[in-house]
């Protein structure tokens, strides 16, 4: 470890211990100790305030359907932090009016705790905001720690302890102030690019000019141009020399692609889908044994949900290289064939009209594609015939559809006297004709 040029961190870190010491001292002088006295009692009282308060509060909330989601969650953060609000309104009257009736000295102390207070409220709830619990945890924390700092007057002591601990690094001089300082900003500004890119996100999906495909590439793209520039922007602002970090990011970056081939080629493969747009969200496609519908294109992977609920995570670069069904990929129509077979005393011009308006008597075949019926085979007990419908919305199922047809076929041949044969078969069985001796 290495200090800047200054005090030593012993020094300081003794020298805040001292500062810490006389203020407790401070505490035992009658003023001091009636401040403090006055400020337990008006947490009491806040607390005790709010305890009655708050079931109200619940309630009315919730009676106030019908209100928009911002004002919904600033109710609910109210709500949580009744106590704090109660204490700050409490507390800054008094000191007002002791102000007026004493010593502007004699509420020193209660004036700081009121910022104090204050702060910490202002801070809560503006990270409240924040979505990702862990983040608005540390967040928090972190501001709180700092205000509280600021107000004690500690400010610079405490920035330059962190400071002088340090490494250095080839050229760069990496100090624990510059990584808070980092962690701080960085911290800042991904909030900021996350809250942009969601309100971002959800404008893009509205955006019916733009192909689902566009959509979800534009998105991939922003994310990663916010969150690469919020990166970028926090370590110039903290002083970091990224010209000394691009031999070892380079190298981190062969390594990587190095180990990472697959999820790499994932990456790549998903940005090509996007770009030449064969798949895109709500197509229905087949790949292998999986039938079922795009639901959501990610960086590495395409979900596809089935028509028993399954969804299957397939990678990118599955979809580029193997062979994929699309059935939507031009449009949404699909031709499905039925095959079936009647017994040879039926006529079969009859078979052929009774089959096409079964067919055409289900709900989800199309009328303006009509179904057609053909004879494909002489068989060895049916005359086989291969029926042809088209669909337009595949992802209601094939197989219901077909059964569907088949239902209507068997009702139709009932009515109309066509009969679909099986097989026959004479057994014999040997010896059972041999004369007995």
């Amino acid at each position: 470890m290495e200090n800047q040029a200054g005090p030593a961190p012993e020094d300081i870190a003794l020298g805040l211990w001292g500062q810490m010491l006389d203020f407790l001292t401070g505490l035992m002088r009658p003023w001091n100790a009636y401040q403090v006295l006055i400020a337990i009692a008006l947490i009491a009282a806040a607390y005790l305030a709010a305890r009655i308060l708050r079931p109200r509060w619940e309630a009315w909330l919730r009676s106030r359907e019908g209100w928009p989601t911002w004002r919904m969650r600033l109710g609910v953060m109210i709500n949580r932090r009744m106590g704090l609000i109660l204490f700050v309104v409490l507390i800054w009257p008094l000191v007002w009016v002791m102000r007026e009736l004493t010593w502007p000295s004699r509420t020193y102390l209660l004036a700081g705790i009121g910022e104090l207070a204050f702060a910490w409220l202002v801070i809560a709830l503006v990270t409240r905001f924040i979505g990702n619990a862990f983040l608005r945890m540390i967040v928090r924390t972190a501001g709180w720690i700092w205000v509280t700092i600021s107000i004690l007057g500690l400010g610079e002591d405490t920035v330059a302890l962190l400071d002088g601990i340090a490494v250095n690094i080839g050229e760069i001089r990496l100090s624990l102030w510059m990584v808070v300082q980092a962690v701080a900003i960085i911290g800042a500004l991904f909030a900021a690019a996350r809250f942009i890119a969601r309100n971002s996100t959800s404008r893009i999906r509205k955006n019916q000019d733009i192909s689902p495909s566009m959509q979800v590439l534009m998105v991939k793209l922003l994310q990663v141009g916010l969150y690469g520039a919020a990166i970028f922007i926090g370590l110039k602002a903290v002083g970091v020399d990224l010209t000394g970090l691009a031999v070892l990011s380079g190298a981190i970056g062969v390594g990587l692609g190095f180990g990472l081939q697959k999820v790499v080629s994932n990456l790549v493969s998903g940005f090509i889908l996007l770009l030449d747009k064969s798949i895109k969200p709500g197509d229905v496609i087949s790949l292998g044994e999986t039938f079922g519908w795009i639901e959501q294109m990610g960086a590495r992977y395409v979900s596809v949900v089935t028509r028993d609920g399954r969804e299957y995570l397939i990678p990118n670069e599955d979809l580029i290289t193997g062979q994929v069904v699309n059935w939507s990929h031009t449009n949404a129509f699909v031709r499905l064939d039925i095959f079936f077979g009647t017994a040879y005393h039926n006529d079969p011009h009859l078979v052929r009209k009774v089959a096409t308006e079964a067919a055409a008597s289900v709900d989800r075949v199309l009328s303006f594609r009509p179904p057609v019926c053909h004879i494909v085979n002489f068989g060895d007990s049916s005359v086989d015939y291969i029926l042809r419908f088209w669909i337009d919305d595949p992802t209601g199922g094939l197989t219901n559809i077909r059964g569907n047809v088949y239902l209507a076929l068997w009702d139709a041949f009932k009515a109309n006297g066509v009969d679909i044969p099986f097989p026959q078969r004479e057994v014999r069985l040997l010896g059972e004709n041999e004369p007995t001796r």
